[in-house]
């Protein structure tokens, strides 16, 4: 099941110095709700506020009808660096929320290797993150992530340190695992054109708030002509 997200009269910060204030936005279950927004306009402390590690001064945060007050299984992060723990190995990564699921060893070790084969990585279960490109990395942060069955996957640029060419073999990857799980996304980026690609809808932040919500028509094509809603996002920034 997908999980809705609501925030009601949201304020992020500190009462003097506000990052974000009065913020009221729904995030649909289901939905690909991307997050753009000039340097310093709040878009990772959202993030960090919808996954539990940050307290709001002001207003909160609610996940189908309870208010979030911390971490939860429900609600996964993808980190721009990949945050894997360097120690362990692919399949050690990625069977780590499955362990803290508590699910016996076999059943979490055929997991495991499924969603490692299901983002291209069958061969490498036993290498450490060190041997890896950056892109492989991702691929196993997005394993990882998703092993766990969450209802919702925060993202936080996680494409943004990859070359052109591994960032849109990583849009692509996600847009197709995202088909069978169907998590609600709520994912930051500071490129349109990557946002206009993976959205459903694409929320502009700016002076302390939210400037504008665009929703964005399929398909999900690389090659579709957005020059329109891109020119309305870039004036919006």
């Amino acid at each position: 099941m997908t999980l809705g997200l609501t925030l009601e009269s949201l304020s992020l910060g500190y009462a003097r110095d506000p990052v974000l204030s009065e913020l009221d936005l729904a995030v649909r279950p289901g939905e690909v709700l991307v997050v753009v927004g000039a340097s310093g306009s709040g878009k990772s402390t959202l993030l960090r506020a919808l996954a539990g590690l940050l307290r709001p001064y002001g207003g909160r945060i609610v996940a189908d009808g309870e208010e979030i007050v911390a971490t939860s299984q429900d609600r996964a992060m993808v980190f721009q660096d990949d945050a894997l723990l360097p120690w362990r190995t692919v399949l050690g990564n990625v069977e780590l929320p499955l362990r803290i699921r508590k699910l016996p060893r076999r059943e979490r070790r055929t997991a495991a290797r499924a969603w490692i084969a299901r983002v291209g990585l069958a061969g490498h279960e036993d290498r450490l993150p060190r041997e890896l490109s950056g892109g492989m990395r991702q691929r196993v942060q997005l394993a990882r992530a998703l092993a766990g069955a969450p209802r919702a996957v925060l993202m936080d640029e996680p494409f943004g340190a990859l070359d052109a060419q591994t960032r849109a073999e990583m849009q692509a990857l996600l847009l197709d695992v995202l088909e069978d799980t169907r998590a609600t996304v709520i994912f930051v980026t500071h490129d349109v054109d990557e946002a206009l690609l993976l959205a459903d809808r694409v929320v502009v932040l700016g002076r302390g708030g939210v400037r504008a919500v665009t929703d964005v028509p399929g398909p999900r094509d690389p090659g579709a002509d957005r020059a329109g809603l891109r020119a309305q996002i870039l004036k919006e920034l």
